[in-house]
């Protein structure tokens, strides 16, 4: 057996590309984290509303630079007029903009759902995949509307969502120094229990809605201030 060295060593304490070892104890701070955020937010759960996977892919795909509130607005009529990716397939292009126009960004939108709706039908027999490469792969779904999809509508936790209100949180509670949502996904997937990730999005997500706002967050009422090293600081 290889004598470990005094570069070895430091190897093996070197710190992550956060920056931040995920050891016990930032471990330990994360579990912390997680027990007052389900005491605060018991209730927490994804703002879309939909009633099936199809539903919930479409509405994400609508959430790109809108709000949930807007898209439930939007929604509360689409979901009754198209009911399957076929009708979403073969809707005229103008009509589909129009319907979700308020969204923003509509004409992209609508290319995106048309054409990921024609995949649904022509590749998966008109049923929302399991996987997040079958999802990755139709248009208009990125990673985070994968993890979205996989974790509200079956259950399955095969990453963190990492929206504005994430990426936001994570870097106030020192869990990440990245701004990419793809970097900061893979360093809160190290430090929060697999069965809780998609939990962990919802909890900071309502947590950013609530409290910890982009300006003036409410450091002074904030359940998580012991925790925080930004606490009164942004």
């Amino acid at each position: 057996m290889p004598r470990k060295t005094a570069s070895t060593k430091r190897a093996a304490r070197a710190p992550s590309a956060t920056g931040l070892r995920p050891d016990t104890r930032q471990r330990d701070r994360v579990r912390k984290i997680i027990a007052v955020l389900r005491r605060v937010y018991p209730n927490a759960h994804c703002e879309l509303n939909f009633s099936n996977p199809l539903e919930l892919l479409i509405a994400t795909i609508l959430s790109a630079q809108c709000t949930d509130k807007r898209v439930n607005l939007v929604t509360a009529e689409l979901f009754r007029k198209y009911r399957t990716a076929a009708d979403y397939a073969n809707a005229p292009l103008a009509e589909l903009e129009q319907a979700i126009k308020s969204t923003g960004f509509y004409r992209n939108k609508a290319r995106s759902i048309q054409a990921c709706c024609r995949a649904l039908v022509e590749k998966h027999g008109g049923e929302v995949p399991r996987t997040m490469e079958e999802l990755t792969a139709l248009e208009g779904v990125g990673r985070k509307t994968a993890n979205v999809v996989l974790g509200n509508a079956f259950g399955l936790n095969e990453g963190i969502v990492v929206d504005t209100h994430v990426a936001r949180l994570a870097r106030r509670l020192g869990l990440t120094r990245h701004t990419e949502a793809a970097k900061i996904e893979q360093d809160l997937m190290a430090l929060v229990p697999r069965a809780q990730w998609t939990m962990f999005s919802h909890w900071l997500i309502w947590h950013g809605r609530r409290r910890c706002y982009a300006r003036k967050p409410d450091c002074p009422h904030c359940e998580l201030a012991p925790l925080c090293p930004s606490a009164g600081k942004v």
